[in-house]
Parts: C-alpha cells; structure tokens; sequence
C-alpha cells in the first residue's frame, strides 16, 4: 500500500512538472542566480508597434508600466519591430528602437543578462525574426533568454479562452478576428476557435485577416448558427490599423451584406489586464526556466539508447 502512494505522488508530481515546464521544453534555471558582481540584467519588452497615439498608451504603454511594477530587479525598456511605425512615428519626432539597437544600447550601459519579452500573439514570423535578432547579438551577453508569445503552448490557449469567455456580449455571437499568418503558424486560431466549442462556446468563433481560419469559413459557422447579431473583437495586441480598416471596415461590411448586424468592440487584447498578466507571466516564467537545446536533449536521448 505504501508503495502504492509513493508511486501515485511520483505520478502526480511528474504531472505537475511538464505542465510547470511547458511540456518539458523547459527545465528550471534561475538567470538571475548566476550573476556576479558587477552584472546587470534588463528586461526588453517588444512591441510590433502602432502609430495609433491611443491605442498605445492603452495597451504598449500600460503593459510597460505593468512589467515595471513586477519587477523592480530589471531595468525595462521597450523596442517596437514594425520599421513603418518606427519610421511613421520618427516624423513626429518620436523616437522608437528596434530590438537590436535597443539590445545594442543596454550592451553598451553594461547589462549582461537580458529577458526578451514579446507581445506578439502566436509563434509566428514576428517570433521568427524577434528570435533570429538576438541570436545575431547574443555574443554580447552573458546570457539572454526569449519569453513565449500569448500563445506557446495548449495551457496559453486555454489561459485566454477563459479570459475571452468571461467578457462576452450580453447577445449574439462573437468572432475573434486575429492578423492570421502564411506559415503554419496559423493552426493556432484555428486550435482556439476548436478549444471554444470543445467548451460549449458555440457562439464563440475565431477568424484572421490573412490566414486560416478565413472570413468564409467564419461565415459557415455563422449561418449554421443561424446568427443575427454579431460582435466583432480584434484578437491583436493592439486596435490599430487592422483593427479599424479589415475589421471595422472589410469584415463589419461583409457581414453587413450576409444580412447581419454588426457591432464592433474596438479594444486591443493588450488592454485587457487579464491578457497583460499572461504576458508578464511569460516574463516570469522565463526568468526562472530555460529552454532546452535540441541537439543536446537528442544527443542524451542517443545515449540512453546505448544503455540499453
């Protein structure tokens, strides 16, 4: 009997732990323990960016402010990642770095341990090139770590579905319309929009600008439905220009002409505290664990393998 509880609490606690490490992509390490004296460490908060004045101060600028408050052990700055806003904003004299000049820039004040913390939704190109950015300068560092978009892992997905469900219409259905993305990416809208009528969320629908699923396939679920009103709800950091023109214009004008009315909330996910609290759980998360290598993980695989 009592080998049978010690095995259930082994069982248990290895639950616990791929779930804790992200379905073991991640083992425990504390960067923050590994400095020495004279070591600096900063967290860099990436931003696609808008050129929107009040979105921003809602979602990027809240956000920033946010990550300040938790932790007061890091020097914050922010970087945005789209060239046209930086360009756009420099014309009024605004002045926004792009990841690796911001990286470059706390290189040259001394910090050597950096947490890089996006607020992009998925693991998409913006990751990709996020991730190749501090590969390029990563020499420069001590250590420099990645945090996860909104949406890394099935516990991400869930994470937001719960904080999209409790702020639904009184009435009506409600589509999700994220930016969508030509690499497979894209499965995750798709996963979410899955994950919400797996929860008897048969109201709620997920579509994006430029992926899958499409505004046509959004449009199916809507006619089955047999749906009168709808709400429309960027799933994007920020309500900015895809925001206003694809979905407050595109997408509320085709709907209209399916016969539908049509009310759009004009809020980016980034303005939702919930939504900022992932993220700068992500923050967290990544400070206190460390991504496994690969090749090192295979390379331990390939010798257990010789063991046996």
């Amino acid at each position: 009997m009592r080998k049978l509880i010690t095995l259930l609490l082994l069982c248990n606690l290895s639950l616990f732990s791929i779930h804790a490490h992200e379905g073991e992509n991640f083992v425990a390490s504390d960067i923050l323990a590994s400095m020495k004296p004279g070591d600096k460490a900063a967290l860099l908060m990436v931003h696609f960016g808008t050129t929107y004045d009040d979105t921003r101060a809602l979602t990027i600028d809240a956000i920033n402010a946010k990550a300040k408050a938790a932790f007061p052990e890091l020097e914050v700055r922010e970087a945005y990642t789209s060239r046209i806003v930086i360009r756009k904003l420099k014309e009024r004299s605004v002045e926004k770095l792009n990841p690796i000049d911001a990286l470059l820039k706390l290189r040259g004040e001394g910090y050597t341990h950096i947490i890089v913390q996006s607020t992009n939704i998925i693991e998409g190109v913006e990751m990709e090139s996020l991730r190749r950015d501090v590969t390029t300068v990563s020499p420069f560092f001590t250590e420099i770590r990645i945090g996860n978009p909104l949406l890394y892992s099935v516990e991400d997905a869930e994470a937001l579905v719960t904080v999209l469900e409790s702020r639904k219409p009184e009435k009506g259905n409600t589509v999700f319309v994220g930016h969508g993305t030509y690499t497979p990416a894209t499965a995750t809208y798709a996963m979410l929009d899955y994950m919400m009528k797996a929860r008897e969320l048969k109201n709620f629908h997920v579509g994006t600008v430029e992926g899958y699923p499409t505004f046509d396939t959004v449009l199916a679920q809507l006619k089955t439905n047999k749906a009168k009103q709808v709400t429309l709800v960027p799933l994007m950091f920020v309500a900015g220009d895809h925001a206003k023109n694809d979905i407050a214009g595109d997408w509320k004008e085709d709907l209209e002409s399916n016969g539908l009315k049509v009310d759009v909330r004009m809020e980016g996910l980034g303005q939702i505290p919930e939504v900022q609290n992932l993220f700068i759980e992500h923050a967290r998360f990544i400070m206190h664990h460390k991504m496994q290598d690969i090749i090192k993980k295979k390379a331990g695989y390939a010798k257990e393998e010789h063991h046996h």
